[in-house]
């Protein structure tokens, strides 16, 4: 058999690893007898109440470690590669692909095209299937994971080769069958392109993912995302609002349909058609449990209810803000009241949030009148006024039309700006950068409503 060797970039502190003495430095080289292919043997493997390392440190010696634990328990190693294997990039040419639609010039990192299977089980990350081969199919089987997250975009087998531009698109489908009949939980994506899948198409592929319930447990609808840099590319055209009340009429017939068949809605149309068709958010109990929240599903809905749920529970004392079952710690700074001294807050973000968020600054600003809280919707000059979502305006639009503007004690901006992990926006401007431009305190505000109220009041979290 051939082994892999997997370094080992660190080990968490306190952990079995830890104590057993692994460094980082030292490679993996297998779990029992059986090699490391990359991270979902490793995860599967470990899980076992008595197992043994073979781990080979740096002058060459090989250690083998005999380890008892909980089954569930992890051993507290990380990897310098998180998947422990070459990332797989995508092989299609898909008509609505963004990162097409990017700009020459930015980092390297944000031209790569991810179409990996083991990515739609870490991180949620949605694959098309023509990356996937017959042993992945058997691994994901074997190994029992899920759930897998797959760009159905359409059950039209000739369609799909179309809008991917890849002759093996359609067949890829049935590949959903595979994981239906061995009872591997799935969730659907339609990226949905006027003129293309949408209409009677979008009629027939909702239909036909229903016939993969209860396996299947959900399927959103999204609108595609068209950025100004599309010269050379296939032409699409933007929804109007007429558009988003069709296609959410469309949604709301299947999800009675699948409420009375099967107990569920099953298919969701995500938070941008309801903004451009004018209409009220669907109460928490549309969306299932939130399963597509990642996906622009629901991702409003949380955070207004959120938002209402924290704010009713304060409640006023001299000197002091509270919240019940401790959920929020005291005032920043002085400690004074948010009640007895006025204060200006901005808060900045992308045109879909933008009218929910101004709703919860005047209900706030309603309970608290020295408070005061502006609400900037950012345009999105970098990539086009169609693009509206928050999670890609840049740093340099954000200071461009800031600059100037009186805003107050602190600018709050929503986490999804930043890269995962760095203070740093799509466009490379740094935190720092940005602070120092607008001469403000910036507050980062994470993504739930508690959150959102806590860093309006100025508030510390517990």
């Amino acid at each position: 058999m051939e082994y892999k060797k997997h370094v080992i970039d660190h080990i968490l502190p306190g952990s079995i690893a830890d104590e057993l003495g692994i460094v980082p430095g030292d490679r993996l080289v297998a779990v029992g007898e059986r090699p490391i292919e990359d991270v979902l043997d490793y995860h599967y493997l470990i899980h076992e109440e008595y197992l043994t390392l073979l781990i080979e440190k740096e002058d060459g010696e090989e250690w083998e470690f005999e380890i008892e634990k909980d089954y569930d328990e992890d051993i507290g190693i990380v990897f310098y590669n998180g998947l422990m294997d070459d990332y797989k990039s995508c092989t299609n040419h898909c008509i609505f692909c963004f990162i097409d639609q990017m700009p020459k010039g930015m980092r390297e990192t944000l031209y790569f095209k991810d179409d990996d299977s083991r990515l739609s089980f870490l991180q949620g990350n949605y694959v098309t299937l023509t990356n996937m081969k017959e042993k992945d199919i058997e691994r994901i089987i074997a190994y029992r994971l899920g759930p897998i997250n797959i760009s159905v975009q359409t059950t039209n087998p000739g369609l799909r080769c179309e809008m991917l531009h890849n002759r093996f698109a359609g067949e890829a489908l049935k590949k959903i069958d595979r994981l239906y009949e061995a009872g591997i939980e799935m969730n659907g994506q339609i990226v949905l392109c006027k003129g293309v899948n949408d209409g009677a198409e979008l009629e027939r592929s909702i239909g036909d993912l229903t016939k993969y319930l209860p396996y299947m447990e959900s399927v959103s609808i999204v609108p595609v995302g068209l950025s100004k840099f599309r010269e050379g590319l296939y032409p699409l055209s933007p929804f109007t609002g007429e558009d988003a009340k069709q296609v959410l009429s469309l949604v709301h017939r299947w999800q009675e349909i699948c409420m009375e068949r099967h107990g569920t809605h099953f298919v969701h149309a995500s938070d941008e058609w309801y903004l451009m068709a004018g209409r009220n958010l669907p109460e928490e109990e549309n969306y299932d449990g939130y399963i597509q929240l990642e996906n622009g599903v629901g991702m409003m809905r949380l955070l207004l209810d959120e938002f209402h749920e924290a704010l009713t529970g304060f409640t006023e004392e001299p000197g002091s803000v509270f919240i019940e079952s401790g959920k929020l710690g005291k005032q920043a700074g002085n400690g004074a009241a948010p009640y007895e001294k006025a204060h200006v807050v901005s808060v900045a973000t992308g045109r879909l949030a933008a009218p929910f968020i101004r709703q919860l600054a005047a209900e706030c600003m309603q309970q608290f009148p020295a408070y005061e809280i502006q609400v900037f919707e950012i345009r999105n000059d970098f990539f086009g006024e169609s693009i509206t979502v928050s999670g890609l305006l840049t740093g340099q639009d954000i200071v461009a039309q800031l600059k100037g503007e009186r805003l107050g004690e602190r600018l709050l901006l929503p986490c999804n700006l930043l890269r995962s992990g760095e203070e740093v926006f799509l466009d490379d401007m740094t935190l720092d950068e940005l602070k120092m431009a607008l001469q403000v305190e910036v507050d980062i505000v994470k993504s739930s409503g508690q959150d959102l109220l806590a860093c309006m009041l100025g508030l510390e979290m517990r």
